[in-house]
This record gives C-alpha cells, sequence and structure tokens, in this order.
C-alpha cells in the first residue's frame, strides 16, 4: 500500500495482498507475545534456580540527575563515590551546655 501510495507502484494492491498483509501483521503480534511469554518464564525459572538475579527496582528520590546513596540525613563529612563529590553539611553547634 505504502509503495502504491509513494508511487513506487502503478497499480493499488489487491484485497488478497491487504489481507495477507494483516494476516502476516496479526501473525507476528502473536509471535512476539509468544516470545515475550516463553522469556517471562525462563527468567523466572533461572531467578528461581540462582542462575539470575532478580530486577532491581529503582528507587527515586529527588531530581532524577541527583545521586541517591540510601542516606537519609545531611553528614557533616564530605562524601565521594566515583566521580561525584559530596560536600559536608553545615550542622549548627549544640545550644546546651
Amino acid at each position: 500500500f505504502s509503495a502504491w501510495i509513494r508511487k513506487k507502484r502503478e497499480d493499488p494492491p489487491t484485497i488478497e495482498e491487504i489481507l495477507r498483509n494483516e494476516n502476516y501483521r496479526e501473525e507476528m503480534k502473536q509471535k512476539v507475545k509468544d516470545v515475550s511469554e516463553k522469556d517471562k518464564l525462563l527468567q523466572a525459572k533461572e531467578y528461581k534456580e540462582g542462575l539470575v538475579a532478580e530486577p532491581s527496582h529503582t528507587q527515586v528520590k529527588g531530581h532524577a540527575s541527583a545521586p541517591y546513596y540510601g542516606k537519609k540525613e545531611p553528614s557533616q563529612e564530605p562524601t565521594s563515590t566515583a566521580n561525584t563529590f559530596q560536600p559536608g553539611a553545615w550542622m549548627p553547634p549544640d545550644s546546651g551546655s
């Protein structure tokens, strides 16, 4: 159909060609679904057997580009992990003596 629209083909597609293409698309959808289901079952089996790790669940905190290393409280000490540097946080001195 697209070849005819783009004038790369002179005659429009026949009803048989259109139906054949639709059937092919449906077959491909079903094959993709079957392969996807088989893959999920294989992943579950491999996880159960201890061959692969289960996919990790990302924990979203704050801005997407800001690294999150699990710390909840700011630290007075600077920290460095790989190529990132986190300066220490200023904490007011204790007022009670």
